[in-house]
């Protein structure tokens, strides 16, 4: 409800809580005027109760919000001059009763925010929407990475970091962790795998043959004259070279000690060792990244891409039906697809969930605590009053209207109880 709405709410009630007051307080002298007697007996009665309940009514409902008449009784304008302690007092019901840990939790289990995740996910107009604002934002992020004053802090820090970073030290680090457990080896394994694989191909043969065929004429031009049908000579040569090579990798693939592996083990090794300590590996090392850092045909190419991918990004989302966006939209549904029928997966964002909520919800609950106390501290104290009882002030007047009515029929109820004593 607007406040407007809750103003002429809170005046229409008030006048009509008073204006029983003073109806209660005519029909009073009225009855006083007419000595009593009949049936103004029993209205006096009604009508001397009820300006007793109205009154009290009144004091106890204006003393919540102002001192009555103006006049600092003890005790009264009490929402005004407890507003810190009720602000605090609000805050901590809010986190103890609300926000407490094991209430959030025992909600979050009752709501099972996965299934719903997957249920609001599978919607395509709702994977559309999330499409749309991951596009829009990476399209907005891209328009503030290539504003130029953007650029140039980045290219001043990122030049400052790479200046400062120790490309030698961290390199021999990664190939060192690289290198434990052999994992080097491994490497090794797959590119002689790769090589023979390549190797086994006829397009390689091919090459080799070439390659054969070209050496003899160059090299061995009198001694290639004498050969025989020197293509196939060549074909063959290439084939037996390139059995030759697979049949060594797959010899160095099953010796887990062949030499082979020895000395690209000593190599790494060592070259490790001499990034972290060779004082000319590592000034060359630095001098490649300083080339690198500092040259601008890099740079540029790499803003190039920026500005070719920030134009094919903006020209695709002014697209009907924008790729970008059709592509995201459908890997969302996906997910949501994944989700819905996949119940460890569920089971296990629904954990993580209440991992998050145990690890941050006393500070969640606490943030949102202080939040509340500190901004309900910072009102002012007429603003804090007057929306207290714009809020609550209209249902008071009805505390206002019943004591009046009620009053007078308890004052009709003991006239009768003294008449039948009396």
């Amino acid at each position: 409800m607007c406040v407007d709405n809750r103003k002429r709410l809170l005046i229409r009630n008030k006048t009509i809580a008073t204006g029983l007051m003073i109806g209660a307080a005519l029909l009073f002298v009225v009855a006083r005027l007419h000595k009593g007697q009949g049936a103004w007996e029993w209205a006096a009665a009604f009508a001397e109760a009820a300006m007793v309940g109205a009154l009290a009514d009144w004091f106890a409902v204006v003393a919540l919000f102002r001192h009555p008449l103006g006049v600092p009784i003890p005790h009264t304008a009490i929402i005004k001059n407890k507003k810190d302690v009720i602000a605090g007092n609000l805050a901590e019901f809010i986190r103890d009763k609300f926000l407490a840990t094991g209430t959030l939790i025992a909600r979050l289990r009752e709501y099972n925010p996965a299934e719903h995740l997957a249920v609001y996910l599978m919607s395509k107009d709702n994977a559309a929407g999330l499409a749309k604002v991951v596009t829009r934002v990476l399209a907005d992020s891209l328009d503030f990475i290539h504003d130029e004053r953007v650029q140039r802090l980045l290219r001043a820090a990122l030049g400052n970091r790479l200046e400062s970073f120790d490309l030698s030290t961290s390199a021999g680090a990664m190939l060192d962790a690289l290198r434990k457990d052999n994992r080097h080896q491994i490497v090794l394994d797959d590119l002689l795998r790769r090589c023979a694989a390549w190797l086994a191909t006829a397009e390689a043969q091919a090459g080799l043959a070439n390659a054969i065929d070209t050496l003899c004429t160059k090299e061995y031009p009198l001694l290639s004259a004498f050969i025989p049908n020197r293509d196939q000579f060549a074909k063959g040569v290439g084939e037996k070279v390139a059995h030759r090579i697979n049949a060594f990798i797959q010899e160095v693939n099953a010796d887990p000690c062949h030499e082979v592996r020895y000395r690209f083990d000593t190599t790494v090794t060592e070259f490790i060792a001499r990034l972290k300590s060779d004082p000319a590996l590592r000034a060359k090392v630095e001098t490649i990244k300083g080339e690198v850092v500092h040259n601008q045909a890099i740079a540029d190419y790499a803003q190039s891409l920026g500005n070719d991918l920030k134009s094919w990004l903006s020209n695709d989302l002014q697209q009907p039906e924008s790729k970008v966006q059709e592509k995201i939209g459908a890997a969302v549904a996906g997910i949501g697809t994944t989700l819905s029928y996949n119940r460890e997966l569920q089971e296990s964002l629904n954990a993580y969930l209440e991992r998050l909520l145990l690890h941050h919800g006393d500070r969640l609950r606490t943030a949102v605590a202080g939040h509340i106390s500190g901004t309900m501290q910072q009102w002012e104290i007429d603003d804090y009053t007057n929306e207290i009882e714009l809020s609550i002030g209209s249902d008071l007047q009805f505390i206002r209207m019943n004591g009046t009515l009620v009053g007078g029929m308890i004052g009709l109820l003991l006239h009768a109880v003294s008449l039948l004593l009396g």
